[in-house]
């Protein structure tokens, strides 16, 4: 009798983990996104949820909070309580960008997250309206000298990859520019599309719909070498800007305290993800390279990214507070 009791009473103590394990597995992962629907990261992200959720067996919702370049949306998973459900895709501007740029922030990247691993690299292009009468990079930086004012670009936002990079390339080629910064991607092709803004680096999932389209033109690509998908389109460097590189990148993050072992599972449904026929047929179609690796590759590129960028962001001397 002693022993059935015992047991019950083992089972019954028992029962409110199980049914903490089970409400846990229930619930929908919150995926948050730094930018608004429509653009490069978003596609990104969803794409890969979908897949990471039939892995994982669990729903995941993509919550995009834009604005502040990624800050909002970083500041608010870092103090998530909701440990366990939240995942992140922390980018550039998040890990290696920011650290730098403002001199207060209301989280600290190394401190407040834990990476999963890198997603994806989003080359970036050069495009401009087509109302702007050039063909090329020569024939661009003519252009814009020949306006006497300096000549805005677009971004998806302070901080960003893009506008980073175009700074440097300002430096470099002698350009003078005025940054018009938006709320992702999306609202910012459109307005460059419209003419509002003439010109602006892009990442190619935010792109490449409209250079089908014919709505805008490339000029240039500021990667190291020509894409598979874009040979006709000549590199920075071959135009003139030497040893000229840039790229956006994003990774999966989770908030400190998420459970080594929920990050591992996460960890290897992202591989598995990545690998999948459908998430690589939409990156292709983006013009976007997976990065597979662990979430101690991530590390090591995080540190190395936010060491590079921290001297580009001293030498051109930015700063957004």
């Amino acid at each position: 009798m002693r022993r059935r009791l015992l047991q019950a009473s083992l089972a019954m103590a028992l029962l409110p983990a199980f049914a903490v394990a089970n409400a846990q597995q229930d619930k929908p992962i919150e995926w948050v996104v730094g930018f608004v629907a429509g653009g490069g990261s978003d596609a990104v992200a969803r794409t890969v949820a979908e897949a990471m959720g039939k892995t994982l067996n669990r729903t995941i919702i993509v919550n995009n909070k834009p604005g502040a370049g990624t800050n909002i949306a970083a500041e608010y998973v870092a103090h998530t309580r909701d440990i366990n459900n939240v995942m992140f895709t922390a980018d550039f501007a998040t890990l290696a960008a920011n650290p730098s740029l403002f001199a207060k922030l209301n989280y600290n990247a190394e401190r407040d997250f834990v990476p999963v691993g890198l997603l994806a690299r989003f080359p970036l292009f050069l495009v401009v309206n087509n109302n702007v009468p050039v063909n090329n990079f020569r024939e661009f930086q003519a252009w814009a000298k020949a306006q006497g004012n300096p000549v805005s670009y677009a971004t998806p936002g302070l901080g960003t990859p893009h506008h980073l990079a175009t700074e440097l390339l300002a430096q470099r080629s002698g350009l003078k520019v005025t940054h018009v910064p938006y709320k992702g991607g999306a609202a910012a092709i459109i307005d460059v599309i419209g003419g509002q803004v003439p010109f602006m680096l892009i990442d190619s999932g935010s792109v490449v719909q409209h250079i089908a389209a014919g709505k805008v033109k490339v000029i240039a690509v500021a990667n190291r070498e020509r894409l598979k998908n874009y040979p006709q389109v000549p590199t920075l460097a071959e135009q003139g800007v030497t040893g000229y590189e840039a790229y956006a990148w994003q990774g999966l993050v989770a908030p400190k305290g998420t459970s080594a072992a929920t990050v591992q599972q996460w960890a290897q449904a992202l591989q598995t993800a990545l690998k999948a026929p459908a998430v690589l047929s939409r990156f292709d179609a983006l013009a976007l390279e997976p990065l597979p690796g662990t979430p101690a590759q991530m590390l090591d590129f995080w540190m190395s990214e936010r060491e590079k960028w921290r001297q580009v962001i001293q030498d051109v001397g930015i700063k957004l507070d």
